[in-house]
């Protein structure tokens, strides 16, 4: 068989699944997107922009900040945690690496509900963490620490760090071990060959659980749902609403696309620190 051939047939079912399940509905909803919204609800198929421009009214624009704002500092806080754990998961035995990887993965065991109600247990006013801080006189009423921006970013961070830990793992891992250990023959300290050589070389990881991290809070609506009380809105429930309840789909179209326009923006500078890091990598090998 023509090796083009025998590629070509190993690569139709994953293009057609992709076709059907993402390129087919994406196309949907790009058309959706510039038509109007029925008087009772539907679609009037008659083109105009008025959903895009009515995406940038204050309000809409607001909740865009607000999820922005939410996703940031979810992603700087996986990124704090999770590159610690996963240097120090590199630098332990490997015979033990496996191991702790096993335990990160350990939450994905249960289903993502609930793991989120279980945030709800620990962080009410009755919940584990106000009775204990108040059993030890740390406190003498019970924290807000529910339905509000700290237990959504506490949620999402807690949902998706263990992808964070894995991508930088992976790219720690890959670094030739030789590097550091010239830099330290050299007689850098141990902090400044963490800084100048090993935290540039593995920026590629940082960049993709960071990226991932983004992109899966920012369009996320569980967690503001849940833990946020409903006092929280996000894009993700926004687009929800839009579909659910407002049964406006035009507009949903149109915010789920700029949605979409954010995530490829942050794919395409994801794609261009990995190159830049691997640029280096291969200059440091050289």
């Amino acid at each position: 068989m023509n090796r083009k051939l025998q590629d070509l047939l190993l690569i139709l079912p994953g293009v057609g699944w992709l076709t059907v399940f993402m390129v087919i509905p994406c196309a949907i909803v790009f058309f959706y997107a510039f038509q109007e919204r029925g008087i009772y609800g539907g679609v009037d198929y008659v083109y105009n922009l008025e959903n895009f421009s009515r995406a940038f009214e204050p309000v809409y624009f607001a909740i865009f900040l607000i999820s922005a704002k939410i996703a940031g500092l979810a992603t700087l806080f996986s990124v704090l945690i999770a590159y610690p754990a996963a240097y120090a998961i590199s630098l332990s035995p490997r015979d033990r690496q496996m191991r702790y990887l096993f335990l990160v993965m350990l939450p994905f065991w249960s289903n993502y509900l609930i793991r989120t109600y279980a945030w709800i247990v620990l962080l009410n006013r009755e919940g584990i963490i106000n009775n204990s801080l108040e059993s030890i006189g740390l406190i003498d009423e019970p924290l807000p620490i529910l339905y509000n921006q700290f237990a959504v970013v506490t949620g999402l961070v807690y949902n998706y760090l263990p992808f964070v830990i894995l991508a930088i793992y992976s790219s720690i891992q890959r670094l030739n071990p030789e590097i550091r250990e010239a830099s330290e023959d050299l007689g850098a300290p141990g902090w400044k060959t963490f800084v100048r050589v090993t935290l540039p070389l593995t920026l590629s990881g940082v960049a993709a659980g960071a990226v991932f991290v983004f992109v899966l809070s920012i369009g996320n609506f569980i967690t503001p749902d849940l833990l946020g009380g409903g006092r929280i809105q996000m894009v993700g429930n926004l687009i929800y609403d839009q579909f659910l309840s407002a049964r406006d789909w035009p507009f949903g179209a149109a915010l789920s696309m700029i949605l979409i326009l954010i995530m490829m923006v942050l794919l395409f500078a994801q794609a261009f620190a990995v190159n830049r890091a691997q640029g280096r990598k291969e200059a440091a090998n050289v």
